[in-house]
């Protein structure tokens, strides 16, 4: 660790700290970063939302949120009170521009650094931002994270990045996408990058299709009113699903720099084809049984009629030299029947089957990448059956398993938060969406908006516990592929 690094930022600001997102994820990630001694001592971090409380009732709060979210092995007494210790509180309210003097009064001196996390409401940003400059808490050792969702279409996004860059500059900037903290998904560009056998590969001349599989058991669990203004489409395919197909489609970067790695992803998102309204399955899960408990419809659910989808199935394509021709098949959904995140490479067979006079039949490799809930790297390949073989060849599809729990199971398991935090707190953006990342994604998905409303589409209903709408199996097989259940 850059001990310089850590001392650059010695405030942070945490909006939206009586939050959800805060009580599950942002203190239980701070507190194990404070526990491990990742970030400088002298760090202070100060809460602001509009509730009333006073540094004790932050600290109350936080302090509840430790003892339900963290695991108990983490569990330290003396730890969780010299983190508490580091906790101040400011009521706010974000909407108006009083307040935040009395805001930067309480942060005080921030020449030694300060790092600002928005974990608010998109219509908040504009004026969070206007109210931090007024404040003098925008200076050039002042960065910003962002936590999604940046806008509703490329209109909406532009106009927060628009207000934010007003103040802040790109480099100090961080825009989240938690995927990207994911231990799994950093993962894929070591087993891209680090290994010889994998690159050579990696490319039409071997490779078949990719599938993309991002899959929840849980319906709406309390988020109908923004889920319900935004469906699957730009709730999980705008950010997390085209940022893990930008990670596998890339093109090597010329070093593990930030700059480096966002110019090659978006080099992908620009790349990306335009989806037909036919290479496109929406769906809406209705009654069903899930795990064996019986679930209600989204309506139900919802408690109104609603034309959102919650199940998205989309037919890709790169077009550049190295995918040219290459289907990327993306599926989404809530109320499956099984939680995953996974990315199916299917490469093409062998040219020649050697093995065919003698009955042997071959399946073409298969990579599985598997980020959640399990974390592997499966390769399925041929291998033949013990045995003397007189009258006919027996080959098999075996796998070679990299369980990567199993294989750093002496290394403590960190959750996406607590790597974006200390890097917003360090200054590395690596793992954070650049502004024209975010506007290539949104183009792309403004697209295939508008052609469901030019042609009418509405979700197809779809038994909660499955697998989605038919029509989704059918965007696949009519190419005589079928989706890795």
């Amino acid at each position: 660790m850059n001990s310089d690094a850590v001392q650059r930022c010695q405030n942070l600001i945490l909006f939206g700290a009586t939050g959800d997102l805060a009580k599950r994820m942002l203190l239980p990630s701070l507190y194990a970063l404070h526990a491990d001694e990742l970030i400088a001592p002298n760090l202070k971090i100060f809460g602001t939302a509009r509730s009333e409380l006073t540094d004790d009732g932050f600290r109350y709060m936080a302090r509840e949120a430790l003892d339900e979210f963290l695991p108990k092995d983490r569990k330290d007494e003396g730890a969780i009170s010299s983190f508490l210790d580091r906790l101040y509180y400011q009521p706010l309210d974000a909407s108006t521009i009083e307040g935040f003097d009395d805001l930067a009064k309480k942060v005080g001196d921030i020449s030694c650094g300060l790092a600002i996390f928005l974990s608010t409401a998109p219509f908040l940003f504009e004026p969070t931002i206007k109210g931090l400059e007024s404040a003098g808490l925008a200076g050039d050792n002042v960065r910003i994270g962002l936590e999604k969702p940046l806008g509703t279409d490329f209109e909406s996004s532009a106009q927060i990045n628009d207000a934010v860059a007003a103040v802040f500059p790109e480099s100090r900037t961080f825009r989240i996408d938690h995927y990207l903290g994911k231990e799994t998904v950093q993962n894929l560009m070591a087993l891209r990058f680090a290994n010889m056998l994998f690159e050579p590969v990696w490319n039409s001349n071997n490779i078949d299709h990719v599938q993309i599989t991002v899959t929840e058991t849980v319906g709406l669990e309390g988020r109908a009113d923004f889920y319900d203004g935004t469906g699957a489409l730009r709730d999980m395919v705008q950010n997390h699903m085209l940022q893990l197909l930008a990670l596998i489609a890339m093109e090597p970067p010329v070093d593990f720099d930030a700059t480096a790695i966002r110019d090659e992803k978006v080099k992908v998102l620009r790349a990306l084809r335009p989806v037909p309204e036919g290479d496109s399955v929406t769906g809406q899960y209705n009654d069903g049984a899930v795990k064996g408990e019986a679930v209600g419809s989204y309506e139900k659910d919802l408690g109104e009629p609603s034309d959102t989808e919650t199940f998205v199935a989309l037919k890709a394509h790169v077009d550049n030299w190295r995918w040219q021709g290459v289907p990327f098949y993306l599926r989404t959904g809530k109320r499956m029947a099984d939680r995953r995140s996974e990315i199916v490479v299917q490469f093409k067979p062998v040219p020649h089957n050697i093995f065919g006079a003698r009955d042997g039949r071959l399946e073409a490799n298969t990579l599985i990448i598997r980020l959640q809930p399990e974390e592997y790297v499966r390769l399925l390949v041929m291998a033949k059956e013990p045995g003397l073989d007189r009258d006919k060849i027996v080959l098999r599809e075996v796998p070679l398993d990299l369980s990567l729990s199993q294989a750093f199971a002496g290394t403590r398991r960190r959750i996406a938060y607590e790597r974006l935090l200390l890097d917003l707190v360090e200054g590395d953006q690596t793992l954070f969406v650049r502004r024209d990342e975010v506007e290539a994604q949104w183009k792309w998905i403004d697209a295939i908006r508008d052609s469901w409303k030019t042609s009418g589409k509405t979700p197809k209903p779809y038994n909660s516990g499955g697998w989605g709408p038919s029509s989704a199996i059918a965007l696949t097989e009519r190419d005589g592929v079928s989706w890795h259940d």
